[in-house]
């Protein structure tokens, strides 16, 4: 399979403007996304707009946390934010990925989404891994995360 697609959503109990500017600003990552910790000596940087469109981070780390770059696409207020992953380390790879904010009963539903294709190495490395298992628990993680920290700061 050459294509993948990992997506998992969560309702928080906040509005969208709440929980949107922790998407829409990587400075914000920090607090919630599950990849901050793997390595705690790793280098970021930050490129382009403060938030929103045009803004960009960029990280390099060891073997776990790899290298690349992300840069905000699109960004609708409160509503949508679409970024261009681009992994350099292990391997080189580039995987869209989105996330949608909806108004739902009890809050915002908030979905995760990254799509990509397997090529070269990652074709042979998908026949014995498995993208949206490999992945996944980290966006639930990662999802869960944002909640606490969208809670903790409305309190």
């Amino acid at each position: 399979m050459s294509t993948f697609e990992v997506r998992r959503s969560a309702v928080i109990p906040a509005a969208p403007q709440d929980i949107f500017p922790l998407v829409s600003n990587f400075h914000e990552w920090t607090a919630w996304s599950p990849w901050e910790t793997i390595d705690p000596g790793m280098s970021r940087s930050y490129f382009g707009s403060e938030s929103g469109a045009g803004a960009g981070y960029a990280w390099s780390g060891n073997r776990k946390a790899g290298s690349g770059t992300m840069e905000i696409e699109e960004s609708v207020p409160s509503s949508l934010v679409r970024i261009r992953l681009q992994f350099t380390k292990p391997f080189k790879a580039l995987n869209p990925t989105t996330f949608s904010f909806t108004p739902v009963q009890g809050g915002t539903e908030v979905a995760w989404r990254m799509t990509g294709e397997n090529k070269g190495l990652g074709k042979v490395f998908a026949l014995f891994m498995n993208m949206d298992k490999m992945v996944g628990a980290d966006f639930e993680r990662g999802l869960t995360a944002l909640a606490s920290t969208v809670a903790a700061r409305k309190s």
